[in-house]
């Protein structure tokens, strides 16, 4: 987890940790999607036997992770606000 700084405002610092848990999260669902992967042994997303659930985490992943860039991307304008 990144360190927060003090400094900054009470949102700014909910919005960090916001972030960092959902980089957390993003974290478990590659590891889900590694043991998924190597459970099915299918590791290539295009193959017909691709297990359906890593398909289905790798979707939750892929969404968390654009959240992420629109959250950092207000956090850094909140920053350059202040």
């Amino acid at each position: 987890m990144q360190k927060m700084s003090r400094s900054g405002a009470p949102g700014e610092l909910r919005l960090d940790a916001l972030i960092a848990d959902l980089w957390w999260r993003v974290r478990l669902l590659n590891t889900d999607i590694l043991e998924e992967e190597a459970r099915a042994r299918v590791f290539d997303v295009n193959q017909p036997t691709y297990p359906l659930l890593a398909l289905n985490l790798r979707t939750r992943r892929d969404n968390l992770v654009s959240t992420i860039g629109v959250l950092e991307q207000r956090a850094k304008s909140m920053s350059e606000a202040a």
